[in-house]
């Protein structure tokens, strides 16, 4: 992947961390960079390596840092971090997730949740249609679920929740139910080849020992196989569903399509 250099730093640089755990998988700050390069904006994004443990810590550190306009969080941040944002704007209220946090004028937090629209927007420009489409969704966290919930107001037709935590999956079932009643929902459903999309919305497949979060081999060859892990760029699971003869759909597709919404949301600039 071949990125413009990263914007020039001086004394007004604006400086928004990436809160991960690890950090080494993350790509979104080249892409983030990029994007600021190209438009001219005096921001650029650092990987923070924040363990769940010193995650109050380091955003109390952001809140006091004045060149810090806001952050972004991924894995496994993007539940816990709403416990310390002041408040939650559109589906992370609903989904109590979020990925993106503004810091304001006051100082207070806002987070909202771009994970889910990045993921639906990614599959519409590639043309994979989502309309009375069924979806097997492999997770229940917060990448799961806002992925669901955009996946709902995209008027698929079947939602699949597999999820190894039984509770959790009957929570996220609950949510969805709540707000879109018209909506067909099965948890851990065994008939696995009924489904149109399947998609990887866990982090099972950052490490080279992941087991697989589903057996493509047991979906139809017709099913499109989805990733939401974006490094390696071809998890266990997209090269297996590839040997299948299986269309798939790269976990990086989630980011590009939403740096734009990120950019603008942590530094009010748009380009």
């Amino acid at each position: 992947m071949n990125l413009p250099p990263t914007p020039a730093i001086n004394g007004r640089t604006a400086v928004v961390p990436l809160l991960a755990y690890p950090s080494e998988h993350v790509r979104t700050p080249g892409f983030f960079n990029q994007y600021c390069s190209e438009h001219g904006i005096n921001a650029v994004m650092v990987p923070w390596k924040v363990s769940p443990s010193g995650l109050p810590a380091a955003i109390e550190a952001i809140r006091q840092i004045e060149n810090i306009p806001g952050f972004v969080i991924t894995i496994p941040h993007k539940q816990e971090v709403c416990r310390h944002c002041d408040t939650l704007e559109g589906l992370a209220e609903v989904m109590g997730v979020c990925n993106a946090v503004r810091k304001n004028a006051d100082g207070t937090l806002a987070g909202r949740m771009y994970d889910g629209r990045g993921f639906v927007q990614g599959l519409q420009d590639r043309g994979i249609p989502l309309a009375g489409a069924s979806v097997l969704l492999a997770g229940a966290g917060g990448v799961a679920t806002a992925i669901a919930f955009e996946l709902a107001g995209s008027q698929v037709r079947r939602i699949g929740i597999q999820n190894r935590s039984l509770d959790k999956g009957c929570e996220l079932a609950e949510q969805l139910s709540r707000r879109f009643p018209g909506l067909d929902i099965e948890l851990n459903p065994q008939h696995v080849e009924a489904y149109d999309i399947a998609v990887n919305g866990t982090s099972l497949g950052l490490r080279p020992d992941d087991p697989l979060p589903f057996d493509p081999s047991k979906l139809r060859q017709d099913t499109v196989v989805a990733e939401v892990v974006m490094q390696p760029d071809i998890t266990h699971l997209l090269q297996r569903a590839s040997e299948n003869g299986q269309r798939i759909h790269k976990g990086v597709h989630m980011v590009t399509t939403q740096i734009k919404l990120l950019v603008g949301f942590t530094t009010g600039h748009t380009g």
